[in-house]
């Protein structure tokens, strides 16, 4: 992990000059996948894995981004914002600047130094967090108080349409306003949420599959595609339905003839989801820990099954998860396709977790995961540069 003055050191070689540092963190779902998109309810925690930015006002309109991962810099003006290439990891923050500017916020140039920790790829949002951080830095930069609901749909406009990547509010939202030893319950509609305590006695553990199949980014905007085909068609017979959160599962089986095989088990993850989230968030609430594993392991089998967004290697770790002592409930987390499982695991049963899943996936693929144990952590903040605490 940095610390802000390890931040500003390097920003000092880069730049010559002194800078802010700001922090977003990625996030983990516990539960509620791909259900944003479709103005459901989600409940992810942010993690204790950050991107740092260092920031300083430029006296021209040029952005001059620095990645410390990719060992890369880029200059654009701030009046002609365009996209450098599919898959670029620049037209995150580049897209962010732009959807601040499409909004008709006054930006001042910037020079920014960006450092990544949340792990590439393994569906934890890095480029959420990104977003979030930089956005942070120019808002502040420019002199606008920093409205967490506002950043959030400015980063998401920005990843819908400058990325190209028709994500949902929940990963940005979740980085702007997240709470240590809290998940968030967020209905993506309203943008209304409330904080959930997550029990001290659990842990929330990702398992890295250390796989990421071509097909995630692709597949993903074809699921949003077929869930708005699904919309469509209900509409004719439910014309007062905007989503598929307006519908009930008992709608969706009455008129399963007027809907494809496929788009009607695409509506059937999305509607079970969203009441899979509130029983989960009821369990918590009434401290009923047993009560989520079932409805994580229902979580993963409609991802499997429904929306088909899971794969081998998340199959497999879900699976050998389920096998081991302590473990209250797994299932895949984020896009799909690879990348990570979350369980929730009693405290007192995580090394040996850790241990036996880690040896026995690695056994079975030959891939040596990666594991990480996070406590839920705080949102997108200014951080004081003489100690690694948020500035007053």
């Amino acid at each position: 992990m940095k610390t802000p003055l390890q931040l500003l050191d390097g920003f000092k070689r880069h730049f010559g000059t002194a800078a802010s540092i700001y922090r977003a963190p990625g996030r983990v779902n516990l539960i509620g996948e791909h259900t944003d998109y479709n103005d459901g309810f989600v409940l992810p925690a942010a993690i204790e894995f950050y991107c740092w930015v260092a920031a300083a006002p430029r006296r021209d309109r040029k952005l001059v981004i620095h990645s410390e991962n990719f060992n890369e810099t880029v200059e654009a003006g701030l009046d002609s914002l365009t996209p450098l290439g599919k898959k670029h990891w620049a037209n995150y923050p580049l897209g962010v600047a732009w959807a601040l500017g499409q909004k008709g916020e006054s930006l001042t140039g910037a020079n920014i130094y960006i450092v990544g920790e949340v792990p590439l790829g393994a569906g934890l949002s890095s480029s959420a967090a990104v977003e979030v951080a930089v956005g942070f830095a120019l808002f502040n930069h420019s002199g606008h108080a920093v409205d967490r609901a506002e950043l959030a749909q400015l980063c998401q406009k920005a990843e819908n349409e400058f990325v190209g990547a028709r994500v949902g509010i929940m990963d940005q939202f979740v980085s702007c306003y997240g709470r240590a030893s809290h998940a968030l319950l967020l209905d993506c509609r309203s943008l209304e949420h409330k904080f959930v305590r997550l029990p001290p006695d659990l842990q929330l553990v990702i398992c890295n599959t250390m796989v990421r199949h071509e097909l995630a980014s692709g597949e993903y905007n074809v699921r949003r595609a077929e869930c708005e085909e699904g919309v469509r068609s209900l509409r004719i017979f439910l014309p007062e339905i905007r989503a598929l959160r307006d519908v009930t599962l008992s709608q969706l089986e009455a008129h399963r003839p007027n809907l494809s095989p496929k788009v009607f088990a695409r509506c059937r993850h999305v509607i079970s989801e969203n009441a899979r989230v509130k029983s989960s968030v009821d369990a918590f609430h009434r401290g009923d820990c047993k009560a989520l594993g079932p409805l994580l392991q229902d979580s993963h089998r409609s991802l499997r099954d429904d929306y088909e967004v899971s794969c081998r290697e998340l199959d497999l770790m879900v699976e050998i998860a389920i096998a081991q002592r302590g473990l209250i409930g797994a299932r895949m987390t984020g896009g799909g396709f690879g990348g990570c499982t979350i369980n929730l695991v009693e405290s007192a049963a995580v090394s040996d977790f850790t241990r036996k899943v880690a040896a026995e996936y690695s056994s079975q693929t030959g891939l040596t995961p990666e594991i990480y144990v996070s406590p839920a952590s705080e949102g997108a903040q200014q951080m004081a540069l003489e100690e690694n605490k948020p500035a007053r």
